[in-house]
């Protein structure tokens, strides 16, 4: 297995998500903020890094995703015990995760073949609309009052419609993937 210096900044954006789960709890407002703009701006450069390097990996393709996946829920998590994001909001989040992740895994135990995942433009408005939300309220934290309380609105009625609607989509494509794999097999 070769670490490169893309899978090494996964690596670190991972060890972030304890220190900004932390800083959060603590009340650390700005740290946490300060970690979580650092991790973001590690997931930027490891996909650009392994580009323009020709060093992409099967690993980096597993670890970057759940690296991602799980800065974002262990902050709606978070977030959400301590009420500075709606409660629905984080209920949608973790539930299209949930369905997500079980449903590839069904997939897998009922034919036995990989599924190759693919964001749609859908699934990458969520996660900007997510990690917009994330960031304002961190924002919001630091500040003690709000930034601006209507685009802190707006991200979150976007932020659950994107993650909605790409929830939706990842289901669809399953059960047409698992159509088309039984109609491949008879």
């Amino acid at each position: 297995m070769q670490l490169t210096l893309a899978n090494v900044l996964t690596v670190l954006r991972l060890l972030a998500i304890p220190v900004f789960l932390v800083f959060l709890v603590d009340g650390r407002y700005a740290e946490a903020l300060g970690v979580f703009v650092a991790a973001g701006v590690t997931d930027a450069l490891d996909g650009a890094i392994a580009r323009i390097t020709h060093t992409k990996t099967t690993l980096g393709s597993y670890l970057d995703p759940a690296a991602d996946k799980l800065l974002l829920l262990s902050s709606f998590i978070a977030l959400g015990f301590l009420a500075a994001i709606p409660r629905w909001l984080v209920v949608i989040v973790l539930s299209r995760d949930t369905i997500v992740v079980l449903g590839y895994f069904l997939l897998f135990v009922m034919t036995q073949r990989p599924m190759e995942v693919r964001p749609t433009l859908v699934g990458k408005l969520a996660t900007f609309f997510q990690l917009s939300s994330v960031t304002l309220v961190l924002v919001t934290l630091v500040r003690g009052q709000p930034f601006w309380p209507a685009l802190e609105t707006c991200a979150f009625y976007l932020a659950g419609l994107m993650t909605a609607g790409a929830g939706l989509q990842y289901v669809t494509r399953g059960l047409q993937w698992v159509q088309g794999q039984e109609e491949g097999l008879g």
